[in-house]
C-alpha cells in the first residue's frame, strides 16, 4: 500500500531540485536574491520532507528506514537539516551549492525504489534498537555527506573559483561536520548494531558486508581525525580523506543490493 506521505515526498524532491537550480544561478549571475531564494526553497522542501516523514511514521507505527526507499528519504533529509545547522552558524556564502544537488541526488536514488508500506516488519526488525541503530547510522552519514559537500567544494575552490567560501571556511566546515557525524555513527551504526545483532542472530559480529563496510567507515574517519588533531591535516589531504570516507558509505549503502547478507531484507 502506498502511504499518504509520497506526495509530501515529491514536493520535497521538486523542492531540492529548484534550490539546486536556484544555488547554480546564484554562482552564475551573482545575484543575491537568487540565494536567497535557494535556501528559502530548501527550506520549504525540508518542512514537506519532515512531514513526509512523519506521515509514514505515523501511519506504519515504526520508524521509517527499514527499506531502501525509506532509508535514502531519510539520509537525503539528515543531509539537508545538518546543512541547515552548520549554514546557521556560519553563514557560508553559497555553501548550498553543492550541498542541495546532493540531497537531491539522493532522494532521487530513494524514489527509484518500491514505496509501499511494511506494516508487519520481520522479526529481527521488531526491535527499539532499530531506532537507536539505524536513526544515529543515518543521522552520522548525514553529516559526512555535509562534509563531502565542502570537501569537493574546498578543492573546486583551489583551482580559483571565487564565488565559494574560503578555503579556511571550507575546511572547517568538513571538519565540523565530520565532528558531528563521527560519534553518531560510531554509537549507532557499530556499537548499537553490535548489540541489536548480538540480540537479533545471536553474535555482535558476523561478517556480514554491512558490518564490515561501517568498520571500515569507521577507520576512514577515524583516520580523518587522528590525522587533524595529531598530525595537523587540513587542507587538500583533509578533503580527500574526506571524500573516500563518504564514498565508502555509499558503497556501504548500496552493498545489499548487490553483495547481500543479513542485510539483504532492506
Amino acid at each position: 500500500m502506498i502511504g499518504n506521505d509520497v506526495p509530501m515526498f515529491w514536493v520535497a524532491l521538486w523542492a531540492y531540485l529548484g534550490a539546486s537550480v536556484l544555488y547554480v544561478l546564484q554562482i552564475a549571475v551573482s545575484r543575491k536574491w537568487f540565494g536567497t531564494a535557494a535556501f528559502v526553497t530548501l527550506v520549504i522542501g525540508f518542512v514537506f520532507h519532515s512531514v513526509a516523514i512523519i506521515l509514514r511514521f505515523a501511519a506504519t507505527g515504526h520508524p521509517p528506514f527499514t527499506g531502501m526507499y525509506e532509508y535514502a528519504s531519510c539520509l537525503a533529509w539528515a543531509i539537508v537539516l545538518f546543512y541547515l545547522i552548520l549554514q546557521a552558524r556560519h553563514k557560508a556564502q553559497n555553501f548550498g551549492v553543492f550541498v542541495s544537488p546532493l540531497a537531491f541526488a539522493v532522494i532521487v536514488v530513494a524514489s527509484l525504489f518500491p514505496k509501499e508500506m511494511e506494516r508487519q516488519l520481520v522479526p529481527a526488525l521488531q526491535s527499539y534498537w532499530l531506532q537507536i541503530h539505524v536513526t544515529m547510522a543515518v543521522l552520522g552519514e548525514g553529516a559526512f555527506a555535509v562534509a563531502f559537500a565542502s570537501s569537493v567544494m574546498y578543492l573546486i575552490k583551489e583551482r580559483g573559483v571565487k564565488p565559494l567560501p574560503s578555503l579556511e571556511t571550507l575546511d572547517d566546515l568538513t571538519y565540523r561536520a565530520v565532528v558531528i557525524g563521527y560519534p553518531l555513527f560510531t554509537l549507532g551504526a557499530l556499537f548499537a548494531g553490535a548489540i541489536w545483532a548480538w540480540k537479533a542472530w545471536g553474535s555482535p559480529w558476523g561478517w556480514d558486508p554491512k558490518e564490515v563496510g561501517s568498520l571500515v567507515i569507521w577507520l576512514i574517519y577515524s583516520a580523518y581525525l587522528h590525522a587533524r588533531v595529531t598530525a595537523g591535516w587540513r587542507g587538500r589531504r583533509a578533503a580527500v580523506l574526506s571524500i573516500i570516507g563518504f564514498s565508502a558509505t555509499i558503497f556501504t549503502f548500496m552493498s545489499n543490493l548487490f553483495i547481500g547478507g543479513l542485510h539483504s531484507y532492506a
